[in-house]
Formats: C-alpha cells, structure tokens, sequence
C-alpha cells in the first residue's frame, strides 16, 4: 500500500450510468483500484449527451468520469449476462450501482442477495430519492435535483427568475459524497471484516452541498437575508469583474477604489443589514461607475486596494493562466482516437496518480479480458 495507490489489488465494479456513480468509481481508480465499468450493449447514456467523440463512441462526460477503468459489455436482459454479473458481485470488493431501487435486487446483485456469499462487500447504491421513501422511484436529474433542494429557488438573477446552475452540481457532489462512503467502509472494514450497505441519493447530495441554507432558512423564517451587498458580477468595458466582501472595511476600500469614499458615510449603505434593503440603489450605482473602465484598470485597482476580485474567464482561459501552468493545476489525458486532452487535476491527488489514470475506455473494450480475470467463461457473452 502507499500514498500514491493505496486501493490497489481492490476489486470495483461501477454498474452506473450517467456522472454520480461513475464518478464514484473515477475516484476508487485514480488510487489504484481496478474499476470495471459494466455497461449495456447500447452503452452508458452519458456517451449520447452533448457532442460525441471518438467515432460516437465518447462524450465529454463519459471521457472525464471513466477515466481509469476497464470496460465491459454485458446484456443484463439476458440469463447469461445476469449469471456472470453475479460471478463478478461474488468476487467484487466495491459495487457502485445506480439503478432504481429494487433493480439490483432483480438483477440477483441486491445486498441481502450477496453478503452471506461475499460479507466482505461493499455496495453503495446512488439514486434520486433513496432506497425508501414515496418518492423512490421517482427518476431525478441533476437539475431535478437542484430544484428540489432549494437551490434553484436561491439562485435567483437580477430578473428575480430562479435558475438552475448549467454545471452538474449535484452529481458530482452524489459522486464526492458516494466516495467518502466507500472510503470509510473500508477503513473499517480493515478491523471488522465485514462490508455494508450504503444508500446515496442526489437529494440528500443536493441538500448537503448547500450547507448552511438549511438552517438559516429556519433561523430567518424562510427568509434568509442577502449575503454581502453588492458583491457581486459587474460588467467592464470589455468584460466583467467579480467582487466579493466579507468585512465593512473591504466595502470601504472598495468604494476608494471606485472613487465614491462618500457611499459608506450614506446611511442606506452603512451596514451589511441596510445594504442588503437599498440594495437596487447601491448596485445601479456601482454598475455605472464599474462599465466606464476595463477589466484590467479596475483588477488592477481594487487588488491594490487590497479587495477580493477576479476577472470571468473562460476555461480555456483557465489552463493558460501562468497560476494554474506554475501549480500543475491542469493534467493530460492521451485519449486514442482524439489525441492530448486537458482536465483540472483532482484537488489533494499527488500528480503520480492522475498521470497513471489510463483513458476512458470505450464500451466493453475490455471485455474479453475483465471475463478471463474473473473466471468467467465468455460462452453467450461476447459476440
């Protein structure tokens, strides 16, 4: 075992489709497990969503979140493919699932099908609404998931529209929140033996990431005031600026920098709680002052007055800022078929690890030799 690769010689077996579950597994790989991504015949529907690669058989998604894994084919409407489906649970130390509850259980993988034959098992079943409950099989996307939270309902714009984050926030925090689970499980599973059964969903993913909404929502009675007036997007002469404030002294030091030292001696902007009721007046005001100049003039004012800002950039922007190339904050995937790829390093992963990640693989490429592993004839398997 090292630092590097402590899961290696574990045994993972992703059934999931889409970002939650097979980021779950991602992160079992990038520390040297071997993850076995079990896919349909027609593949995981996250190789369909937006643009497809690699000769239709890659999307963004399904190249980002299968990175490190071996692939395998098998048709799970068919009693062969549910028999060696079994032979692989009954060997597995991890099985990540995303089905609908109860589906497993059909399938002859649930976990009170397997733990007498393999108590050692891990097995985190990730769905929309949970294992139980009226809305279990309720299917749920990310978006889904962020309206029922609460977070569409937080994140509202300047036309008071609530709006859904256009990133999947709630899988991948399923994912992260799915990880840390089965990375407890077998911490102590070195004492105990034994393995469990884990229940992950994206509405309890959901309502976690958001944190301290929940109970400043009871603490405000369903009010919760707005945080930090007038932090926020402004837009430049060529672009747009963010600015955060935490303090009242950065609000001062900001209205220097714009050249309005009077707004804090206002009574309407005196406070964080007055700013936050005269918000419209002090955000007009600042928007106008902020478009009379460019980007560059005002980062390079409001950081020497020493407040919290930073331009909108692009991701492209992202990889060739001198910051990220000077950290290693971004590293390459040699994809077949499509050449170098650039991804942002997993947070907190030495850079040996994610170099050795090995491409997404397509669906069942390896599937001849994952069978052979597990000791699995490949009679009525393989085509």
């Amino acid at each position: 075992m090292s630092h590097e690769f402590p899961y290696r010689g574990l045994k993972v077996l992703d059934l999931g489709q889409g970002v939650a579950s097979p980021y779950c597994g991602m992160l079992l790989a990038l520390y040297g497990a071997d993850v076995v991504k079990v896919e349909p015949p027609e593949g995981d529907w996250a190789r369909n969503l937006g643009g497809k690669y690699d000769g239709g058989q890659q999307s963004a998604m399904s190249l980002t979140f299968n990175r490190g894994k071996r692939g395998l084919t098998l048709d799970l409407k068919t009693d062969a493919g549910r028999a060696a489906l079994r032979k692989l649970a009954e060997q597995a130390d991890v099985l990540i699932e995303g089905f609908r509850p109860g589906v497993a259980a059909r399938l002859g993988v649930g976990y009170e099908t397997l733990k007498d034959v393999n108590p050692k098992l891990i097995m985190v079943s990730i769905s929309g609404f949970g294992q139980t409950g009226p809305y279990s099989q309720r299917p749920v996307t990310d978006a889904a998931a962020q309206a029922f939270s609460g977070f569409v309902n937080a994140n509202r714009g300047p036309d008071d529209v609530p709006h859904r984050a256009p990133i999947l926030i709630c899988d991948v925090a399923t994912g992260l929140y799915a990880y840390q689970s089965v990375a407890t499980a077998l911490y102590a599973r070195r004492d105990n033996g034994t393995g469990r059964w884990i229940d992950v969903s994206l509405m309890a993913s959901a309502a976690a990431f958001i944190g301290h909404r929940s109970p400043e929502a009871w603490l405000e009675a369903g009010a919760a005031p707005a945080l930090n007036v007038p932090a926020g997007s402004y837009q430049t002469k060529d672009g747009w600026v963010v600015v955060a404030i935490v303090n009242e002294p950065q609000f001062v030091r900001w209205c220097g920098a714009l050249n309005r030292p009077d707004l804090p001696a206002d009574p309407r902007f005196a406070s964080f709680p007055q700013r936050a009721v005269h918000e419209a007046a002090l955000v007009a005001i600042i928007r106008d002052i902020m478009a009379g100049e460019t980007s560059a003039t005002w980062l390079d004012r409001l950081r020497a007055a020493d407040v919290i800002c930073d331009p909108v950039t692009t991701y492209q922007d992202w990889y060739a800022d001198p910051h990220v190339v000077a950290v290693g904050g971004a590293s390459v995937l040699n994809q077949p078929g499509l050449g170098e790829l650039r991804m942002p390093r997993t947070p907190g992963a030495p850079p040996s690890t994610e170099a050795a990640l090995t491409p997404a693989p397509r669906n069942g490429q390896h599937s001849a030799e994952v069978l052979a592993d597990f000791g699995i004839p490949t009679t009525g398997l393989l085509p």
